[in-house]
């Protein structure tokens, strides 16, 4: 008996302990409350497929307890052997039929949401917007070509509109994904473009972040998704085309770190314009809620990443202490002075905070 209670308290703490760690995690990665018009068919989705799995459940504990006490064996009845019921074409129709209406009740609205996610009949029109999102190891890059604008780990977008992204990588497989707006999408190296859609109901910042396994700093591929009015998006892009590459810095610091940048950095980065190419625009800098995604913007944070990023992001394509800490710590200052919109500072990570 004593083994016994032993088994079932270890029994019993490890399924409390699995409820505990079901409510862990990083509060605005969700699917479970949708912000979007995507997240929230795949959330109905959910919602059917959980109640279908509960209905088979409770028939089929109803059924095993109903023949666990019915026919269990009783005292002076032990060589009794019940009615067989092979050939009983009845409940073969039945258990034969009923899975087939489960699974078409849950296989119609899959199907209708799979074409609507798909939907791409008003991309293209005039007044919708179309972002083209490029993959790296590991970071995302987004040109809004129609504005001319390249930015790179934010995207910024309108809320209750309807924005396409042409997807694709320049190295290996990556996979998009904004679990509290939208589903996934991977993005594959090659002339191949995959489409999708995002729409918010909500402003906000929604983290999203890489969903295929792509290299020792997978785990650390995040960017964010800007949701603003469609007037504040309409004004974030007039800063950003308004974006002067050669205004000089207020601080002297600053302006030798220009110089050090233009020198040291702009063989790969950018600032305003197009796509740099190689690394990441770097035109809002100081507007970024993280610095490589996952550091909290600071200038100690900047200028490690300036001169260590193989220690913070393995396998990314920086190369390391190109510079001093000297010299890193007048690029940061250089770089914390690329603020040029203030559209969505106010924002914080609200995208299931309810």
């Amino acid at each position: 008996m004593r083994g016994w209670m032993g088994k079932f308290r270890s029994l019993f703490l490890f399924g409390a302990l699995t409820m505990l760690l079901t409510g862990c995690g990083i509060e605005n990665i969700s699917a479970l409350k949708p912000k979007g018009y995507g997240s929230e068919l795949l959330f109905d989705l959910m919602l059917i497929s959980i109640a279908i799995m509960i209905f088979v459940f409770v028939i089929v504990m109803a059924i095993y307890a109903f023949v666990l006490l019915r026919y269990r064996e009783k005292k002076g009845q032990e060589h009794i052997v019940p009615k067989q019921t092979e050939g009983n074409k009845a409940l073969e129709v039945i258990w034969t039929v009923i899975p087939i209406i489960l699974l078409l009740v849950l296989a119609i609205p899959t199907v209708q949401a799979t074409f609507d996610l798909a939907d791409q009949s008003t991309q293209g029109d005039e007044g919708v917007l179309t972002v083209d999102v490029t993959g790296n190891q590991y970071w995302w890059q987004f040109d809004y070509a129609d504005q001319e604008i390249s930015t790179s780990q934010e995207i910024y977008i309108p809320t209750n509109e309807r924005v396409y992204l042409n997807m694709k990588a320049s190295d290996v497989i990556h996979s998009f994904w904004v679990p509290a707006i939208a589903g996934k999408m991977d993005t594959i190296p090659g002339e191949n473009i995959n489409t999708m859609y995002l729409e918010a109901y909500e402003e906000g910042v929604y983290e999203g972040f890489c969903a295929e396994l792509c290299g020792p700093s997978h785990s650390l591929m995040y960017f964010k998704v800007i949701a603003v009015s469609p007037d504040e998006f309409d004004q974030w892009v007039e800063d950003m085309q308004n974006i002067d590459p050669e205004a000089t810095p207020e601080t002297t610091t600053a302006q030798e770190g220009q110089e050090l940048f233009n020198n040291n950095c702009m063989s790969c980065h950018a600032i305003g314009g197009a796509s740099a190419g190689v690394g990441p625009n770097l035109g809002n800098f100081a507007n970024r809620e993280k610095i490589a995604g996952i550091l909290q913007p600071s200038k100690d944070n900047l200028v490690d990443w300036i001169v260590h990023p193989d220690e913070i992001k393995p396998g990314n394509q920086m190369p390391a202490e190109l510079v001093s800490e000297e010299d890193a710590a007048k690029i940061a200052d250089y770089l914390l002075e690329l603020d040029h919109s203030d559209v969505g500072n106010d924002l914080e990570m609200q995208s299931v905070e309810e």
